[in-house]
């Protein structure tokens, strides 16, 4: 398997999923639980982030194809979308946005919504699992997808467990910094897939 396939398929779903940006999402919603209801929510919203990409990865290509979109044109629409998250992050409006919806919900377990959809399994997960399995075809490249997305979730995972040290440890500033950096990458990784997805509708013409 190609190791740059692998870097760049990490980097795109870390950057997406942005397990940074949502430690101070997960500890509020979780305010005043016990340690062990806070990771009971932790894994229960990663393990449901799971299963719905998992069912992306595998059936994603096969849906487009059903409903006759070709997968150059869900690449371009894919980088498109994760160009527009990209400014989100850049701007600092993608934080407010998952802030507000966070708000808006007062459920008692907030683990399916909004912390597995559409925190973690948002739109810009979803298409990422999607072109990087069509990038991959067969087996192998599945396994290695899903992979990258359980390391990811791993990570996730993790950083719920320990999201407030770290935000004592690094602060809001350092937090924001980082988000900015993340963005930088993503827009330069959706670039990128803009033009694979361009390139396949020369090389099909």
């Amino acid at each position: 398997m190609d190791s740059a396939f692998l870097i760049t398929a990490f980097v795109t779903l870390f950057v997406i999923v942005d397990p940074i940006g949502l430690m101070p999402l997960f500890i509020a919603l979780t305010q005043g639980m016990t340690p062990q209801q806070r990771n009971a929510i932790a894994f229960r919203s990663c393990g449901v982030a799971a299963i719905l990409l998992t069912l992306f990865a595998i059936s994603g290509e096969a849906v487009l194809g059903f409903v006759g979109i070709s997968m150059p044109a869900f690449r371009v629409a894919g980088g498109i979308l994760l160009f527009i998250t990209a400014l989100d992050m850049l701007f600092e409006r993608r934080t407010k946005r998952r802030e507000d919806q966070a708000e808006e919900e007062d459920h008692n377990d907030p683990s399916v919504f909004p912390l597995a959809i559409p925190l973690i399994a948002g739109p810009g997960s979803i298409a990422s699992i999607i072109l990087l399995a069509g990038q991959q075809p067969g087996l192998l490249g599945l396994a290695s997808v899903l992979g990258v997305m359980v390391a990811v979730l791993v990570l996730v995972f993790v950083l719920f467990r320990l999201g407030s040290h770290f935000e004592r440890l690094l602060g809001r500033t350092v937090i924001n910094v980082v988000t900015r950096l993340l963005g930088m990458l993503l827009a330069a990784l959706s670039v990128q897939f803009v033009l694979d997805g361009l390139r396949a509708f020369g090389l099909g013409a």
